[in-house]
């Protein structure tokens, strides 16, 4: 028991340092639109590549970071996603000192998102094993519920104190914080001891991806509410010359964390399915209250609605892979698993600025409306397959 309690006791100092170095990834985020547009002749599908070019290479790299924690430690590849960070934030400042012309600062802000998109595969997957690994697999719900906090708190604040940044001091400015904050997270971590190397066969991870598919599809089709509210309702609010858009990300945040801090042990407690069921139909409901939305309260209403419903999804599918995986392979398969998330970052952002040079904003959060209708699909599915299953158990 004591042990156990002082492995915990290690989370809030994985979870601090999580906050400030994913700053460099919040506080950009709703910036990159604005900051690209302003450039003559670069539209919204410019600016949604160089939102959504961070996630492919996260996805790409995600099994690449479970491996190198599977066999290097979760400490190795958190401290080295970090720097990976500080270098990906310091390439994005570099496009932003007019030292280039227009197309090769523009190549140089991709080359950035596309570092720092590795770096946020190994510091994330890397949390994951660390802090499970000092848990155990019955602190799994708990990690992936601080994990997540850790995140969207980071967006509830970084979203308009990153906008509020740029707009007073320039795009230079603020990526040059996004350089000293990982720094910090770093210098914090240090003090937080590894945890030990689980020893097993190392499955190919096609295996793996047959099991860990259907939940992570699921994680998928809830993330394109999000991908879209935080790169596009900023300048969606611009558009309709309301007032109090950079406020969307911290209802969206707030709210997310707020679920993650009240509601984390719903998935252990009632099976992430159930849980899943009823978060889909919640982010569904928040999606489309901004498609719709007349005003720009009832638009924050729905952000808050969104980050609702968001927030115990991860949680409540990782918890279903986690019970599914050996110990050997677990962050091999939560890198693989949190690529679908990534998967869905990095379409919706390109999708949705096309859609909404043609279509207009509406139709970018009716598209997370959609896809969260889709995911409450699959989840129903799941839980009629797994019916059968549980009253033979319960029968037994």
């Amino acid at each position: 028991m004591t042990d156990t309690s002082h492995s915990f006791g290690h989370l809030p100092f994985l979870t601090f340092a999580l906050v400030l170095s994913y700053m460099a990834v919040a506080m950009p985020l709703a910036v990159i639109p604005p900051f690209v547009t302003s450039w003559p002749g670069y539209g919204n599908g410019i600016a949604g590549i160089a939102v959504g070019c961070a996630f492919v290479s996260t996805i790409l790299t995600r099994t690449l970071a479970g491996g190198f924690a599977d066999r290097k430690g979760g400490r190795s590849a958190m401290r080295l996603g970090l720097v990976l960070y500080m270098a990906a934030s310091g390439i994005c400042l570099l496009s932003a000192l007019d030292l280039f012309a227009r197309g090769a600062s523009l190549g140089l802000l991709i080359v950035g998102r596309l570092l720092l998109g590795v770096g946020e595969s190994y510091t994330l997957v890397g949390m994951h094993g660390w802090g499970i690994g000092l848990t155990g697999p019955k602190g799994a719900g708990k990690v992936l519920t601080w994990t997540g906090a850790a995140m969207y708190g980071a967006f509830a604040f970084g979203g308009p104190l990153g906008l509020g940044l740029y707009h007073l001091a320039g795009f230079s400015t603020l990526m040059g914080v996004c350089v000293v904050l990982p720094l910090i997270g770093l210098a914090i971590v240090q003090r937080v001891p590894a945890a030990p190397i689980l020893q097993g066969e190392r499955e190919s991870f096609w295996p793996v991806l047959g099991i860990i598919r259907p939940y992570g599809s699921v994680v998928a089709l809830q993330g394109v509410g999000f991908a879209v509210l935080g790169a596009f309702l900023s300048v969606y609010f611009l558009a309709e010359h309301w007032r109090f858009g950079s406020l969307g990300l911290t209802c969206f945040g707030l709210a997310f964390v707020a679920g993650r801090l009240f509601g984390g042990h719903l998935p252990e407690r009632l099976g992430g399915i159930k849980v899943a069921m009823l978060s889909l139909s919640i982010e569904a409901t928040g999606q489309g209250f901004i498609a719709f939305s007349p005003s720009p309260v009832l638009a924050l209403v729905g952000a808050v609605l969104t980050g609702a419903g968001c927030s115990l999804i991860y949680p409540s599918m990782g918890v279903e892979v986690v019970k599914r995986v050996p110990a050997s392979i677990r962050a091999t398969a939560l890198g693989g698993f949190a690529a679908f998330q990534d998967l869905s970052y990095a379409v919706s952002g390109p999708v949705a600025g096309a859609l909404s040079d043609h279509l207009g904003y509406e139709s970018i959060f009716l598209m997370g409306m959609i896809c969260a209708l889709l995911g409450l699909c699959l989840v129903i599915m799941m839980h009629r397959r797994d019916r059968p299953v549980s009253g033979q158990a319960i029968e037994s």
